[in-house]
């Protein structure tokens, strides 16, 4: 497998989910990188005992393998001076210092960036938040249920206005993901511009900022006009100008998603494989324009056609229309899709447990066709002595250190 990032070392001082994913990604990639964890208590996260309300195991945690998946733990206590030593040892054999601790940890405990850059004036910062490290709120903490669900306006736009309340976000680490995806982007950007012209650079990614990148198109649409979409119920297409475009519901219950979203050219094939032949001739419907005029009651005729056949059938009978469709899936669906599988999308991973293989989920980029070839997430701790080792250490020293309990 091509490992566009092999020869980068970086070093990760972070726990939960949005910049270890930044990490995971890097690694994909080729990258060494080195987790710190602290020696006791190791990352937050593996103390999580459920996600989104189903419980998880120990040793088969789908929080901590997919943000941390190939690579390696080191155990430092980073608030001793013993710890800090270290840290900036392994930072001045590092090309990237990642982390998502506030500004007054990382100034308590001496990995600021004035502290990192003392030990190695090469190193790329790269510094990411809820956030973000200006403005009067760069002190406060959150994740992306907060940052990236709730207060950026993503919440808001997914819950249909009809229920008067709010959606809670249904996808743990949704925000988290996209922006360690955000961030590695940024420190490739980093590497380069070092590469070119010599310069290491600072680099800053929210999760606000994160939410707003993904919702840019509205976003700019609410400056513009002063109104935002929201998300309608199911089987309501509401206000339209064209009924190619929503999810109808099927006899069963599920939901076919038409996404036509220009019609010209689509309209006779997609009405015949929706099983409306006649509304192709129809002076109503037959092109674009009186399509736009007439949506309303195109839409209700495709939703009562849609409606009369179960799912499985539209699932079926739509592969061979030519306008865009999809079925609605959910992520176990997903898992066994045989296009996702073609695409090499899931990876499996020796267990921690000795068990069946963990399976994860690839990054989105991939490089010449080739699938993924991965390790484990580390346990906590578990490269310590091999990666002190590897930057010349002695083990009279490593033992030291351990005994202080400055390393694990």
């Amino acid at each position: 497998m091509i490992k566009v990032m092999e020869g980068v070392r970086v070093l990760e001082v972070a726990q939960f989910t949005f910049v270890p994913a930044a990490g995971a990604i890097l690694a994909d990639w080729g990258a060494d990188v080195i987790k710190v964890e602290h020696p006791v208590r190791g990352d937050t996260q593996r103390g999580f005992l459920y996600m989104g309300g189903i419980e998880l195991q120990a040793d088969r945690h789908p929080l901590m393998e997919h943000p941390n998946r190939g690579k390696r733990s080191v155990g430092i206590d980073v608030s001793t001076p013993g710890g800090q030593e270290v840290l900036y040892e392994i930072a001045r054999h590092s090309d990237v210092f990642l982390t998502n601790y506030l500004p007054a940890q990382r100034q308590k405990n001496k990995f600021d960036v004035e502290h990192i850059r003392a030990a190695n004036p090469n190193i790329i910062y790269a510094r990411d938040s809820a956030y973000g490290d200006k403005g009067p709120e760069r002190d406060i903490g959150g994740f992306d249920g907060t940052a990236f669900w709730t207060r950026s306006g993503v919440g808001h736009a997914l819950t249909p206005e009809e229920i008067n309340g709010a959606l809670s976000q249904g996808i743990p680490a949704f925000g988290d993901s996209i922006g360690g995806m955000n961030i590695a982007g940024g420190i490739s950007a980093a590497l380069f511009h070092r590469e070119r012209t010599g310069e290491a650079v600072e680099l800053d990614v929210s999760l606000l900022s994160t939410a707003w990148w993904s919702a840019g198109a509205s976003v700019t649409q609410g400056m513009e006009v002063g109104e935002t979409m929201r998300s309608l119920m199911p089987d309501n297409v509401g206000p339209t100008v064209n009924p190619f475009l929503g999810n109808y519901l099927t006899s069963d219950g599920g939901t076919i998603n038409l996404c036509i979203v220009s019609p010209t050219g689509y309209i006779r094939d997609a009405f015949e494989h929706l099983g409306l032949p006649e509304l192709a001739d129809d002076p109503r419907f037959c092109d674009v324009m009186p399509l736009i005029e007439n949506a309303a009651e195109a839409a209700q005729l495709i939703a009562e056609s849609i409606r009369s056949r179960p799912f499985d059938y539209w699932r079926e009978h739509l592969k061979t229309m030519k306008g865009q469709w999809a079925p609605f899936q959910s992520f176990l669906d997903l898992a066994t899709d045989e296009q996702a599988i073609a695409n090499d999308m899931i990876v499996e991973v020796e267990a921690a447990d000795g068990g069946e293989p963990f399976k994860v989920v690839r990054g989105p980029v991939q490089f010449n066709h080739e699938p993924l070839e991965t390790t484990r997430a580390p346990q906590a701790s578990e490269h310590t002595e091999i990666v002190l080792m590897e930057l010349g250490m002695d083990w009279d020293r490593i033992e030291e250190l351990k005994n202080s309990g400055a390393i694990a």
